[in-house]
This record gives C-alpha cells, sequence and structure tokens, in this order.
C-alpha cells in the first residue's frame, strides 16, 4: 500500500491539470505559432511559466487505483499486477483466467 500522502498528492495534480488544460493549450498555441511577433510568444511562455508546476500533464504518475502502487502498472486497466492478479485468481475481471502448469 502506498503512502496515502503521496496517493492524494496525486490526485491533487490530477485536479491542476484538469483545471489548467485549456489555458495553457492556449498559451502553448501562440508559443509554436512563428508567424506571431516574438514579444507576443515571449509574454505567453513567461505566462506559462507562472501557471504552477503541477498543472503539467508531464507531472502526473500512473498509480493502482486500488493500491496506489506506482510500479508495475497496468494503463488498460488502471491496476498494478499484483492487483490485477489477485482480481483474476477471485474471478473479478471477466475473460481472465490464471494460468498453470
Amino acid at each position: 500500500m502506498a503512502k496515502k500522502s503521496m496517493v492524494a498528492r496525486e490526485v491533487k495534480r490530477q485536479k491542476l491539470v484538469k483545471q489548467y488544460a485549456t489555458k495553457r493549450a492556449a498559451l502553448k498555441v501562440i508559443i509554436a505559432d512563428q508567424e506571431r511577433p516574438m514579444e507576443e510568444r515571449f509574454k505567453a511562455s513567461l505566462k506559462l511559466a507562472e501557471l504552477p508546476r503541477n498543472s503539467s500533464a508531464v507531472r502526473l504518475h500512473n498509480r493502482c487505483e486500488l493500491t496506489g502502487r506506482p510500479h508495475a502498472y497496468y494503463r488498460k486497466l488502471k491496476l498494478s499486477r499484483i492487483m490485477l492478479r489477485e482480481l483474476a485468481s477471485y474471478g473479478q475481471i471477466p475473460g481472465m483466467v490464471k494460468s498453470s502448469w
């Protein structure tokens, strides 16, 4: 089980990313547009830098929904390998059967 503070921090980051997504995207479009004057693009980059760091999607880290484990994470299922195996053993994931040989 991951520390509750780390899971809470990640939830806070997800909220910030969602909140500032449109603003960040608009500023990035201005910065990338070569047709605009250099001063305008520079001002946009300064505004982008003023936004909270945790509002950047790059700072998000995938964690297991049940345990908060950051490693061995399956993106499709949003679970760690340990919880995936446990749930599959209990038959709670449709179509998944634990193999044995």
